[in-house]
Order: structure tokens, then C-alpha cells, then sequence
């Protein structure tokens, strides 16, 4: 970043470009997005999956209710968890509110660490086949191990890059596979610009730490998290339908606490494995 960002020649009063903020969790991103809004004039945009659901607070680190007061926030709260978000829906709303927030003369700056949706805004969407309920309902009853062995064998470029232990990206992969015939590595790598925002970004920031800082900062953020209800959160959410939500479940600490609820393991060794 440029010593003196508000002078960046794309930073214009009229139609003012994007900034994009990036980082893993705990880098640091909530401070310096906030800081970086209030010297800028700009607004925030959440690029984050789990923060779109109305409940998961605690475990999102959403951004407090003052710190909403100080710099607006978008794309925070916009879904319940009867609804299912995906990167489609984040690249309409994202579009919306880079060109509300650009009617008003201010910066829109995307902050969060859910790749995929900055890779949508950059680069637009892939051209997959939507969801088969009925071919999804089978992949869900078939065991993930035999799900595996079939991509492996259909998909070895995506059999080595994917999550194995995720069955939600493992179904996915596989059924997409099954609806073209094709492998799904060929067609993740087929984005269409033509779906992306058109508001080229002006900015692109990457934060990062070393890990061993990243570490000891994830392990106090997890101890605070706790400290404020994280688990009662979690209660709360499953009277609500967090376990029906399959994306909701995949956010990182909200499944470890379920599983604890269901006496899976006892709390101090669920906060080992969440840190």
C-alpha cells in the first residue's frame, strides 16, 4: 500500500474504485479495515461466507454494533439459516452495494477471507450445472470413502487439490462431474468474465504474519470467544436450525461446539481443536 493511500490516483471523488482487503482469520483484518475506511471516507463490504447468516456472532467475529456505528458495514446479517447464500448471491449484493456506495461519492473497501468470493468479484463466476436434488440426496447416503475412490478415479487434478474430509466440496465436485461428464477441475478453471462486478479494484491488499504470531494470536481470539458465549451461541442456533444448514456447519468452531453438545468430546479439548 502507498504511504498516503487517499492520494492513490484511482482514488476519485466521483465513482471511487474498490479496495481489496485480504488475510487469514486473525491477521488483523478488522482493525486495519477500520482504520483504512475512516481515513479514506469508505464503506466496508463483508467478504465473508459465514457472516452473511443472521446468529453466527461470536464465532464470525462480526463487527460490533459500534463499530458499525463508526464506518457502515454490508453484506453482514442478509441471510437466515433456513436460507442456504452462495458465491452467486454474494456477487449480486456485492454489486449492489459497490455501486450504492459509490452513488455517494465514498470508497467501497471488500474485506474478509473467503477466497472464493473475492475470486467471483475479480473474476466472475465458473458455469457449473445448479444443484440436482435428487442426484445430491444419493451422493449425501453414499459413504465418503466410496465418494472419494470415484473422484480419484475421475478427477485425480481435484482429488489432490480438494478437501477430503468436507463431504459438502466432496458432493459438490462429484455431481458436477456426473451432470456434464466432465471433469470438474476443467470446469472450475472456466470463469466467465462477463459475470464479474465491473468496478476494476484500485487497491489489492494481502495482510499476513508469520505463524508462529498467527498462532498465538488465533489462540487468545478462540479464549475470548468462549469467554463470551460462544457455546450458549451455539445452543441458541440449533433451536434455530444451524445443524440443517450445510454451509452454516461448515463454519469453522460452530461444528466442533455441536459436536460437543452432542458429548462427541468434553469443552477443553473442543476449544483445543477449534484453536
Amino acid at each position: 500500500m502507498t504511504s498516503d493511500p487517499e492520494h492513490h490516483p484511482s482514488f476519485s471523488t466521483l465513482h471511487p474504485r474498490p479496495v481489496l482487503l485480504a488475510g487469514p482469520t486473525a491477521v488483523g483484518k478488522s482493525d486495519i479495515v477500520m482504520r483504512l475506511a475512516e481515513r479514506l471516507g469508505g464503506e466496508i463490504i463483508s467478504v465473508d461466507s459465514m457472516q452473511v447468516y443472521r446468529g453466527l456472532d461470536i464465532g464470525t467475529a462480526k463487527a460490533s454494533p459500534e463499530e458499525r456505528a463508526r464506518v457502515p458495514h454490508h453484506l453482514i446479517d442478509v441471510a437466515d439459516l433456513a436460507e442456504p447464500f452462495d458465491a452467486a448471491q454474494f456477487l449480486q449484493l456485492a454489486h449492489r452495494a459497490v455501486t450504492d456506495i459509490q452513488a455517494r461519492g465514498r470508497v467501497p473497501i471488500l474485506c474478509g477471507g473467503t477466497g472464493l468470493y473475492f475470486k467471483v468479484f475479480l473474476q466472475g463466476l465458473a458455469q457449473t450445472p445448479p444443484a440436482d436434488a435428487a442426484l445430491r440426496g444419493a451422493l449425501r447416503a453414499t459413504p465418503l470413502p466410496e465418494l472419494l475412490r470415484e473422484l480419484a478415479e475421475r478427477d485425480p487434478v481435484t482429488y489432490a487439490r480438494i478437501d477430503r474430509k468436507n463431504p459438502r466440496r466432496v458432493i459438490r465436485a462429484i455431481e458436477v462431474i456426473r451432470l456434464t461428464g466432465q471433469p470438474f477441475s476443467a470446469q472450475r478453471a472456466d470463469w466467465h468474465p462477463a459475470s464479474r462486478i465491473p468496478h476494476p479494484a484500485s487497491l489489492c491488499i494481502g495482510l499476513a504474519r508469520s505463524s508462529a504470531d498467527l498462532q498465538r494470536r488465533i489462540d487468545a481470539r478462540v479464549d475470548a470467544m468462549f469467554r463470551l458465549g460462544w457455546v450458549a451461541e451455539t445452543e441458541q442456533l440449533l433451536k434455530r436450525g444451524l445443524a440443517q444448514n450445510e454451509t452454516a456447519m461448515q463454519a469453522l468452531g460452530y461444528r466442533q461446539i455441536v459436536e460437543h453438545l452432542r458429548g462427541e468430546r468434553p469443552l477443553p479439548e473442543t476449544i483445543a481443536l477449534v484453536k
